[in-house]
């Protein structure tokens, strides 16, 4: 197994730091401001800060499986957090950049698994009476992290005329 350079670690830990860091802090922020005087705020007609505690994984699948939520989930995501580590030296600058955001999603939900065995979601996107599944920044930074390694994988390889 190849080490990825120090140049790529600095990258990795800068980012899904920072992105754990901030996901924190406006989980915390959530907490206080809609989430203990259990309320919800409207802030235009299609968002709204919601509080929900989401004990399942994306979109509330297995909300009601405790094993799942609790063991299972936190496992697979600290080892997709290793794959993406020991990867690194495979990635290109925008590969690595989203694994950062992928990483960093992913422990800021653990983070939340771990201190109160479900995540804090909050932010509630609708049109109408549809709404989308309420999400975090975490969520939102796995999100934009798959995007652009699709991005990088597909269409940085194309311009460079290699296969993807």
């Amino acid at each position: 197994m190849k080490w990825p350079s120090n140049r790529n670690i600095i990258w990795f830990v800068g980012i899904s730091g920072f992105t754990v860091i901030l996901d924190q802090l406006t989980k915390n922020w959530m907490l206080d401001l809609i989430f203990l005087p259990h309320r919800q705020l409207v802030l235009s007609p299609f968002l709204n800060l919601t509080p929900v505690w989401n004990s399942g994984i994306s979109f509330g699948l297995f909300r009601n499986q405790q094993v799942v939520g609790q063991l299972i989930i936190p496992v697979l995501a600290l080892l997709v957090v290793l794959w993406l580590f020991f990867t690194l030296y495979e990635l290109n600058f925008l590969q690595r950049c989203s694994a950062g955001l992928i990483a960093g999603g992913a422990m800021g939900n653990v983070i939340d698994r771990i201190r109160f065995e479900r995540v804090v979601d909050f932010v509630d996107v609708h049109i109408g009476d549809y709404h989308w599944p309420a999400f975090n920044l975490a969520d939102s930074a796995i999100f934009l992290g798959v995007v652009f390694w699709m991005y990088a994988a597909i269409f940085m390889a194309q311009a460079r005329g290699e296969k993807s």
